[in-house]
């Protein structure tokens, strides 16, 4: 399939000459548009660089070539910077979206905010995509005129949206967010600017999420490999895999094993960036947008797989599910990591004077809801060696983790 690198701006793409602009009014830059900027920020902020040490699905010490927040957030990048590129869509808004998109994950992954969640659950609970909104407009101190990094609209509406709308046309809440209600960092911001939670996010912040799973389903089973949680011959369960496999072993018989592996991942991103792609055309000669508001108001993502490749991306994971995410090594390390977690909580919580200095002088007098946020905002930011050594502070017996 032979895609063009240099498609001019499609007519439903977001324009940073027409962004609904920012929170607090800055002027303009002289040498960047508005999305541009927002890239930046992003990466200068301290959220961003600890992402290094935040883990993926392995915890930091496991090994020096395996995925963290960081890397796989920069693999992200690439691949939503060639889709949108492909496109004609924005390529620094798509970037920004990606750059962003896991900014609230805890120390641990996925364990540390189930942590999180549970000990939050009296107090509107925790939602790494919440989480993230925070932090971009509020935990981030680093200018002059105001806290947060003062992203624009479409950015701010792409980190919360990406994955579709939470709330329908009424306002009340749909999908993941029906039974517990909208995070409350979502609902509170929305009553400062409003981003339109009942409808799809643009183009470019649908390809971040897209975006997301190809780079998940690629490079986790390359971790996976690495790992020896399974083998090559174990993705004969997986018929995508399979039939990349046969097109390596067909062009290259005497591959070694580690460029084989390499391949697979290669040719699957490529695979699904050509699906992407495809299957994105379809759907706009079908919907036919001629703004980025007509993506938002399409009633369903305008970026998509096709049929047949959501049914592999569905196998990918159910693959990787039992064998990876939730096999008995890797469970074992995750489940004393919520314990790390829901116990620095509790200590906290009972003992705020604890905290850094700068963070039990910033808790005043709040009544148990403030407090309960105010120190997950602490424990989310740790990295996973920081919440280790807190740990070991308070505790005796601080899990290895290996």
């Amino acid at each position: 399939m032979a895609i063009e690198t240099g498609c001019e701006r499609a007519v439903f793409a977001a324009n940073p000459g027409e962004s609904r602009g920012r929170r607090v009014p800055e002027p303009a830059s002289p040498t960047r548009n508005p999305f541009r900027r927002d890239c930046d920020r992003i990466i200068h902020a301290t959220a961003f660089r600890r992402l290094k040490h935040k883990t993926q699905v392995f915890v930091f010490h496991e090994g020096d070539h395996y995925r963290t927040r960081l890397t796989h957030t920069l693999e992200v990048a690439q691949i939503a910077r060639s889709i949108a590129r492909a496109l004609g869509l924005d390529e620094d808004l798509a970037e920004a979206l990606a750059l962003a998109h896991d900014l609230g994950h805890p120390p641990f992954g996925h364990a540390g905010e189930r942590a999180l969640d549970y000990c939050l659950a009296a107090y509107g609970g925790f939602d790494h995509n919440a989480q993230a909104l925070r932090i971009v407009t509020a935990l981030e101190r680093r200018y002059p005129d105001f806290d947060g990094l003062n992203l624009t609209w479409e950015t701010l509406e792409g980190l919360v949206k990406h994955n579709g709308p939470l709330t329908d046309r009424a306002g009340e809440p749909i999908g993941r967010y029906r039974k517990h209600g909208i995070p409350e960092t979502i609902r509170d911001y929305g009553a400062v600017q409003d981003l339109e939670l009942w409808s799809f996010a643009s183009a470019e912040a649908q390809v971040a999420a897209i975006s997301d799973d190809i780079a998940y389903d690629a490079h986790d089973i390359d971790d996976g490999l690495r790992a020896e949680l399974f083998r090559l011959d174990d993705l004969t369960w997986v018929p995508l895999a399979t039939e990349l496999l046969r097109e390596i072993d067909k062009q290259y018989p005497a591959l070694d094993h580690a460029r084989r592996v390499h391949e697979l991942g290669r040719r699957l991103i490529t695979r699904m960036i050509e699906d992407v792609i495809a299957q994105t055309r379809a759907c706009v000669a079908e919907i036919a947008p001629r703004s980025a508001d007509d993506v938002r108001r399409a009633g369903r993502p305008l970026v998509a797989f096709s049929p047949a490749m959501g049914e592999g991306d569905r196998d990918i994971k159910s693959f990787l599910y039992p064998r990876m995410y939730r096999h008995e090594r890797i469970a074992r390390i995750m489940d004393a990591a919520e314990g790390v977690v829901r116990e620095l909580f509790a200590h906290y919580f009972a003992n705020p004077q604890d905290l850094p200095v700068e963070w039990a002088q910033a808790l005043g007098h709040e009544d148990a809801h403030g407090r309960a946020r105010h120190i997950a905002d602490f424990i989310a930011g740790m990295t996973d060696g920081y919440a280790l050594k807190e740990h070991a502070r308070f505790f005796d017996s601080t899990p290895d983790l290996r």
